[in-house]
């Protein structure tokens, strides 16, 4: 550590990770920024470097030639095939890519990432839109999110070693075969060193060569709560992600794109529900038929989409998630967190009874409304008839989006892969039908 600054052992807090943001967009150093938090510059290379997250060149207006060399080149008549007639240079034709023995593939690889701050973050080109190449940026939210997922992996699983744990089980097992107690155990066995909870979890995680079945009253006890009611909230899901905070998020990183998530029920009886997610930026809307209202269903869907469309684009294309606080959606680690434990997205909730904060999904719900009214129930549907009801609803022209279909502005605006992962198909204009006609 340097001799220069006073450092401390300590983690670095959300607060310490907005204050790296901010400093970094101020066009602060490593060094500047270190001496404000009491941190070694390197502790906070280390952090940026971690943490930064990359973001693709803006691929709306590039050209089908991706030879680094074409601004300088004048070749002609390369893969002759329209030799005689064709007069234009090869560099305008996307022809000459796949033909032509000097091409360069294009990079877009910013070098000045290579070097401090290695991120973009201050960038003056970056701020202004003009710039094409790739790009990474230090984000404090999903910093913070990224560091707390590390922080819990690392205190999951057995912490000993694996002689350790079959001496303890060759101490431990045979005992309880003959009767004893995990209490009685560790009282004649202080040795041990564990608590009678951890000889508990051992057993109960199958790392014991005894099982739940060989303790003397476990198995007799029936699990407490086993009557049917909703699933019990936890207040504290809530914190860092209420509506006061997604608000800051926003004001924070404007050209986010934000999805709205609620569930849409059949009438009284009806076990099945629709899930929806709308895209404020272009009004498409995605609905999948989930068996339950559960929280368990919600995160299967989650991950099938992760899956289908990988978890770069998952990330880039439900980077914020608004919704509100129904039982489905009481387990915002399991939606955020997708494959190999990354985060994928951010999970905020309305206050309650406040439906207006989500209000653009709320009022796509009346086209679902006119296909299956209030009372309709939803058993017999399958997810092929809500794809079709999903593309006649996203082709139908909205006035607040200048005569333009949700599902056409949604494919300049969200990437293809994700587009086609979401199974919905172009209806001609005139057969559009948003009447209850159109499942029977």
């Amino acid at each position: 550590m340097s001799n220069l600054i006073p450092g401390n052992q300590k983690h670095l807090t959300l607060d310490d990770r907005i204050f790296i943001e901010t400093s970094l967009a101020k066009g602060e150093t490593f060094k500047n920024i270190a001496k404000f938090l009491c941190k070694d510059p390197t502790t906070i290379s280390k952090e940026v470097k971690l943490h930064k997250v990359a973001q693709p060149h803006n691929r709306y207006n590039e050209g089908k030639n991706k030879c680094e060399l074409r601004f300088n080149c004048h070749k002609k008549h390369i893969c002759n095939l329209y030799a005689p007639i064709c007069k234009k240079k090869c560099a305008s034709c996307a022809l000459c890519n796949s033909k032509c023995g000097d091409f360069v593939p294009q990079s877009h690889a910013c070098p000045k990432l290579s070097k401090a701050p290695f991120v973009c973050n201050g960038c003056p080109q970056s701020a202004g839109n003009g710039c094409r190449l790739d790009k990474s940026f230090y984000r404090a939210n999903i910093a913070n999110r990224q560091y707390r997922t590390v922080l819990t992996e690392a205190r999951n699983g057995i912490n000993m070693s694996e002689g350790e744990l079959g001496a303890l089980d060759s101490l431990v097992s045979p005992l309880i075969l003959q009767g004893q107690t995990p209490y009685v155990i560790l009282k004649n066995n202080p040795e041990i060193g564990l608590s009678e909870k951890t000889i508990y979890n051992y057993i109960g995680a199958g790392v014991l060569s005894v099982k739940n079945i060989d303790l003397p009253k476990k198995v007799k006890y029936k699990p407490r709560g086993g009557h049917a009611r909703p699933e019990a909230r936890n207040d504290g899901i809530f914190e860092g992600r209420t509506y006061n905070d997604f608000v800051r998020y926003v004001a924070l990183y404007p050209e986010t794109n934000v999805i709205e998530m609620d569930t849409v029920l059949g009438c009284a009886g009806s076990h099945k529900v629709l899930l929806t997610l709308f895209f404020r930026n272009c009004h498409l809307m995605l609905a999948y038929l989930l068996e339950h209202r559960r929280a368990e269903l919600v995160q299967k869907v989650f991950d099938r989409l992760e899956k289908a469309i990988s978890t770069l684009n998952f990330c880039l294309t439900f980077p914020a998630i608004l919704t509100d606080r129904g039982s489905e959606f009481s387990n915002p680690d399991a939606l955020e967190s997708g494959i190999g434990n990354v985060i994928r997205t951010s999970i905020y909730y309305c206050d309650p009874l406040a439906s207006w904060q989500k209000a653009g999904i709320e009022k796509n719900h009346e086209y679902i409304r006119k296909i299956l009214p209030k009372g309709s129930s939803f058993d017999e549907l399958t997810q092929f008839d809500v794809n079709r009801i999903m593309s006649h609803i996203n082709c139908t022209p909205r006035a607040s989006l200048n005569g333009l279909t949700p599902l056409k502005l949604a494919g300049d605006l969200i990437h293809a892969q994700a587009l086609r992962a979401f199974g919905l198909c172009e209806i001609p204009a005139n057969d559009v039908v948003l009447t209850k006609a159109l499942i029977k």
